[in-house]
């Protein structure tokens, strides 16, 4: 029975570090985040006021995060609203699962940015580590078509951030806080861009 009780206590020490780690990324990173929310969360209503749209990307976890991000604003995410233009680059199975076997994994978004990015449409790279290659490749892409590029990154310095036009990086010791961070930065500018759009 005591063995038990050791692994309970083992497991709930674990549990409450993990929840410090995540309070403490919240604290350390949610200042410099709110300024910048709000200015993307503005930019993107002036994108979605001439018709523009938004192209998102990242690898496993920042993947998800990148769909999350897409199916709010297609949808809806608090508040009714119009649909607003944003795609996934990952969902596009036939055409990543292509792209990858003739073109290599380096070039699964960049192609697809060059297809569907147009000048001032905006590309929103997920990666905590700041050095995936075809996430790099993307924002290299979408700099080439003219479009706005913005990072979610892991802690700086990395090489999507230094690459982008602007970047939250997210300073926390683990892979797994940093992607609980992307979710509230993801949240919270879906937050900005409805109080922008009104």
């Amino acid at each position: 029975m005591s063995e038990l009780r050791t692994d309970t206590d083992s497991a709930d020490a674990v549990l409450r570090r993990h929840f410090d780690a995540l309070g403490a990324a919240l604290h350390r990173n949610g200042g410099q985040a709110a300024g910048r929310l709000r200015r993307w969360g503005e930019q993107l209503a002036a994108l979605y006021d001439r018709d523009g749209r938004l192209l998102a990307c990242g690898n496993g976890g920042s993947a998800a995060e990148a769909q999350h991000l897409t199916a709010e604003l297609v949808g809806r995410f608090e508040g009714e609203r119009r649909p607003l233009s944003a795609l996934a680059l990952h969902a596009e199975t036939s055409s990543v699962t292509a792209i990858v076997n003739d073109y290599g994994i380096e070039e699964m978004f960049a192609r697809q940015v060059r297809a569907h990015g147009r000048a001032g449409d905006i590309l929103l790279v997920l990666s905590t580590s700041g050095s995936s290659a075809n996430v790099v490749a993307a924002a290299k892409a979408a700099k080439e078509v003219g479009m706005v590029t913005w990072a979610l990154t892991g802690p700086p310095p990395n090489p999507l951030a230094a690459l982008c036009d602007d970047a939250l990086t997210v300073e926390a010791e683990t892979v797994s806080t940093v992607q609980e961070m992307h979710l509230v930065l993801v949240h919270s500018l879906c937050r900005a861009l409805e109080a922008a759009l009104g």
